[in-house]
């Protein structure tokens, strides 16, 4: 199993469906085959190995092996196939899952096997598969993507100087590491402001700042029209104009395009729009070793005025990125529990 998550964690990519990893193995124990998921419309990772397997040099036998596989295979017709049916054809003996199938359209594979008279074990990992997927499964548990809200900030929670000016609050470091994290998501999501003041061009680029080939889509939300000459509208990657000021409805339309994991980089007008709304599951900061004493706040107003009243974030992960002048903290925090709820 720990291998079936390091296929699924290496070779899956970002999308409407989950990252899995699966692997075939002789009565004798020994790997027959390994498979994974590369993204929507593709082979799923039970059916890539099986067919790994018949393409082997004498074609593996496996009848009568074991699957194990991170997620519970897939019991409905999709894009693709069902996957608990290509084990039975395939004659396939007995199935290690990992996670359960939180999708109630795709649920209900290990019942079909058992049925079947495949012995089938679960819950192997189970912990470390959710990990793996967990803006997916939080996606298809609560019906809209999860939120993820970065912003850089100074000691004293200024996101610019008071003649707005705030590139670069975060070092060169803090910034190779944002493209790291955009690089896990599938939505990238702005305010047209940003377009207006920063003219980003919302890509993911790797150390030498060169473009990944996989872009996240590039959302932006706001009513008001964006520049026609904006970065953000080149054919770097594809641009969705959000036109409403809820989160709720952004996140609706998201969800409807299968969007599961959204980087809010909006400023600090849209971020108090999500936090104020309970549409936030998970902060990631980097604060840099800087003063500013007055300029932009890194969230708006919030309605909050006392101490009893303060929205209280839960430290998951906390670190230290980049060396010498270029260091900053970064922060991983998490609310206390999910407010929004379904979209």
């Amino acid at each position: 199993m720990e291998r079936a998550l390091l296929l699924a964690r290496v070779h899956g990519v970002p999308g409407p469906n989950p990252r899995v990893g699966c692997v075939l193995l002789a009565p004798d124990g020994s790997v027959l085959a390994e498979g994974y998921h590369r993204g929507a419309g593709t082979p799923h990772a039970e059916v890539d190995a099986l067919s790994r397997a018949a393409a082997a040099a004498a074609g593996a036998e496996v009848r009568g092996a074991t699957a194990v596989v991170t997620l519970e295979p897939c019991n409905h017709t999709g894009r693709t196939g069902p996957c608990a049916q290509a084990l039975l054809d395939a004659g396939v003996a007995r199935v290690v899952v990992g996670q359960a199938d939180p999708n109630p359209v795709a649920a209900g594979g290990t019942t079909t096997l058992r049925e079947a008279g495949v012995e089938v074990v679960t819950g192997v990992l189970a912990e470390e598969g959710e990990r793996l997927n967990r803006a997916w499964t939080f996606a298809v548990t609560h019906g809209r993507p999860f939120v993820t809200w970065k912003f850089a900030t100074t000691l004293d929670g200024r996101s610019a100087a008071a003649d707005g000016t705030s590139r670069w609050i975060s070092s060169a470091a803090a910034r190779r590491d944002t493209h790291r994290l955009r690089a896990e998501c599938d939505v990238m999501l702005v305010g047209t402001g940003t377009i207006v003041v920063d003219d980003p061009l919302l890509t993911v680029r790797d150390a030498d700042d060169r473009p990944l080939p996989v872009q996240p889509l590039r959302a932006v939300m706001g009513e008001r029209d964006l520049p026609a000459d904006a970065r953000v509208l080149g054919p770097d990657a594809e641009t969705l104009h959000l036109r409403t000021r809820s989160p709720r409805e952004a996140l609706e339309t998201l969800h409807a395009r299968e969007a599961r994991h959204v980087f809010l980089e909006g400023g600090p007008t849209l971020a108090a729009a999500f936090v104020a709304d309970g549409y936030v599951d998970e902060v990631v900061v980097y604060v840099a070793p800087l003063l500013l004493g007055a300029g932009r706040n890194a969230v708006a107003d919030l309605g909050i005025t006392t101490i009893a009243d303060a929205l209280h974030l839960r430290v998951v992960d906390a670190g230290v990125v980049g060396e010498g002048d270029e260091t900053n903290v970064r922060l991983v925090l998490r609310p206390p529990a999910t407010r929004g709820g379904e979209a």
